[in-house]
């Protein structure tokens, strides 16, 4: 995870997460635009894989402010995105000597805070 400060927002991202990124942006749209603390608690609850990776990223963003000394109860996700990293291509054996492709899809998770 890399991590750094634009002025006044704090931001995370995960790159190279190994989950789709059609299931994490259902995952990122329940929580943009939250408190830190209300968005920790939906993820926390949530089924959907992806909301593990998405907790560790909004985690370390949380872990960038506090590091700048913000004010923690004010923080609120201003940006949340997940964008497409690059495929791995497997291949799986099929009948008659044939090949079918598997892709193995990988996600940038990107997380920006700010204050209210």
């Amino acid at each position: 995870m890399a991590d750094a400060m634009v002025t006044g927002r704090w931001q995370a991202k995960y790159r190279y997460a190994r989950l789709s990124p059609r299931k994490a942006r259902l995952v990122i749209d329940m929580i943009r635009g939250h408190r830190c603390n209300e968005a920790l608690n939906i993820l926390k609850f949530s089924k959907q894989r992806p909301a593990v990776d998405i907790a560790k990223t909004l985690r370390s963003a949380m872990a960038n402010a506090d590091e700048q000394e913000a004010d923690m109860g004010r923080l609120y996700i201003a940006e949340a995105r997940v964008d497409m990293g690059p495929t791995t291509l497997r291949w799986r054996p099929k009948d008659r000597g044939r090949a079918h492709p598997i892709l193995k899809k990988t996600s940038h998770i990107h997380i920006v805070l700010a204050e209210k």
